[in-house]
């Protein structure tokens, strides 16, 4: 089979999304039924987890669900192996994949894991980087789909003509949005202080009608489906931290956002999150969040990915 990265969140076509959420469905049932699925158990799978970037969701849940799925671990950090270090990415590459079936990478500049999947045998999994986090996005849609089905049991329609106010930062997060908006036809209204915006470009999207960029954030969450944010100091980013508490504090996500948003409306957040900062503790703790069923789902979301990539299409 040729070998599928998932550096972003395009390298899945959206016939091939709607197929990984599906599985997430049917992974998820049989994980609540506590009914054993081992699909990496013969022959066993190992998956290698290399974090340049520390992480407590990203860890657990690609972890447990390796190990849920029959497979194995090994989990490397740059501190207790050689990349980044002397040996170069490439070389890295070239060694690993030749001792496991499947590479994710938790990093900074996303060059770095473009670098190892090119020289890789064996698929590679973006945990994040500074410019996309595309499990998390995948997890995100497939809450959004549980929460707010179609009426024809379709995942995919349950996005479209859909809104998604994105309220914050124009980081990673904000340009895997962006990207599945293309994807899969919905829109983002995105709201960010001056300096903090996205960028197309980047973003990889050539459809510019995908998103609409707002001044106030609370008219980017008017009609919403979905408000999601993300912290306002990333990873990388801490020397900024007073700089951005400035810059972003009109940027909170209050009750009063919300109830700009459709009356429905959910409310998604990535975590780890501070209250009183890009949330506030009355909208994560309340009724429309759905940040726990969200964090859970990356595991199911990840063990389809995980699936998909190794194993192909299963029905």
């Amino acid at each position: 089979m040729t070998i599928r990265h998932y550096l972003q969140f395009k390298d899945l076509s959206a016939d091939e999304c709607a197929h990984v959420l599906e599985r997430a469905a049917h992974i998820k049932k049989k994980f609540k039924a506590v009914e054993k699925y081992q699909p990496f158990a013969d022959p066993d799978r190992t998956l290698a987890m290399i974090f340049e970037k520390a992480s407590t969701r990203t860890r657990v849940s690609f972890e447990a669900g390796m190990y849920q799925m029959g497979g194995s671990v090994v989990h490397l950090t740059t501190g207790d192996s050689q990349l980044g270090r002397a040996e170069p990415i490439e070389d890295s590459a070239k060694v690993i994949s030749r001792m496991v079936d499947l590479v994710m990478i938790r990093t900074f500049e996303h060059s770095k894991i473009e670098a190892f999947a090119a020289h890789s045998r064996v698929p590679v999994i973006n945990g994040l980087t500074n410019e996309f986090h595309p499990c998390q996005i995948l997890a995100d849609l497939f809450t959004l789909a549980e929460y707010r089905p179609a009426s024809s049991g379709k995942p995919l329609d349950a996005f479209k003509g859909k809104v998604v106010a994105w309220v914050g930062d124009g980081n990673n997060m904000a340009n895997t949005w962006l990207q599945a908006a293309e994807l899969l036809g919905f829109t983002v209204h995105v709201s960010t202080p001056g300096g903090y915006e996205v960028d197309p470009v980047l973003a990889g999207i050539s459809n510019r009608d995908c998103y609409k960029v707002f001044k106030d954030p609370r008219e980017a969450c008017a009609g919403a489906d979905l408000v999601t944010t993300d912290v306002w100091t990333s990873m990388g980013f801490e020397s900024e931290n007073e700089v951005r508490r400035e810059a972003f504090k009109r940027w909170c996500v209050d009750e009063d956002m919300m109830r700009q948003a459709r009356p429905d409306a959910l409310f998604m957040h990535c975590l780890p999150a501070h209250r009183g900062e890009e949330v506030s503790a009355e909208v994560i703790d309340g009724p429309q969040s759905v940040v726990w069923d969200e964090a859970e789902n990356r595991m199911h979301a990840q063990k389809a990915l995980m699936e998909f990539l190794l194993l192909g299409r299963l029905a």
